[in-house]
């Protein structure tokens, strides 16, 4: 079957996606668990975090189509190189935007003289600045929001073109996004708040409530040529 991607801005079922993953956790938490505590494993590999976690992606859409599915799965390197630039270029984005700051720091020092008194003015470019680079990260990581599903599930390898679909995925939805993993993320850690340990049994809800998410914005994207071309014969 030729099934191509035809990237548009996602209708993002906030509510729905966190329902599905509360039901997922009650109907087979036992098998999301180990997939979770698997991926944790492999991502104290060097370099594999992200990996893991799009193979976890992985694991669990399998679980959802009643597929047969090992968590040793998650163990799979096929995706390792595009993950991995994925991470340098996270990586070499911070950096370019710490590179401000630690010059002005720099200069900071130069000015305190011998004194070892910081310049007040370095206080008035610091604070607005550190406010713009949070914005700045939490920007574009809500913008390549669709980059995991896009390697994981579709196989696009290259970041370019990942972040580029992604970016029109996201279009309109940067606020239901930021919203959605903020309460993903609060109910995921409600574990920690009961009980330290507790948090191994409520973070696999974060990853659950997600494929969701990204297993839909998938299906809508999807454009299979022999079906439309099938119902254009019906007329």
């Amino acid at each position: 079957m030729n099934v191509n991607l035809v990237p548009k801005p996602i209708n993002f079922k906030f509510g729905e996606y966190i329902n599905k993953g509360f039901e997922l956790l009650k109907k087979d938490f036992g098998s999301v668990f180990v997939g979770f505590l698997v991926a944790s494993l492999m991502s104290i590999i060097p370099f594999c975090g992200i990996l893991a976690v799009g193979n976890y992606y992985k694991y669990l859409r399998k679980i959802t189509k009643n597929q047969q599915v090992s968590a040793g799965e998650i163990f799979d390197f096929k995706d390792f190189m595009p993950y991995f630039i994925l991470q340098l270029i996270l990586f070499a984005g911070v950096i370019v935007l710490y590179i401000p700051l630690m010059v002005v720091f720099a200069l900071a020092g130069l000015a305190s003289g011998n004194n070892g008194e910081p310049n007040p003015g370095v206080m008035i470019f610091i604070i607005p600045y550190v406010f713009l680079m949070i914005a700045a990260i939490y920007y574009f990581l809500l913008k390549a929001f669709y980059i995991i599903p896009l390697i994981s599930f579709k196989g696009i390898t290259d970041i370019q073109t990942a972040w580029n679909i992604s970016k029109v995925m996201t279009k309109d939805n940067l606020l239901n996004i930021f919203l959605f993993s903020l309460v993903v993320t609060i109910l995921s850690q409600i574990g920690f708040l009961a009980c330290v340990i507790g948090i191994f049994l409520t973070m696999p809800f974060m990853y659950a409530a997600n494929y969701f998410a990204y297993e839909d914005a998938i299906q809508q994207i999807e454009h299979d040529e022999i079906t439309e071309i099938g119902s254009k014969n019906e007329f």
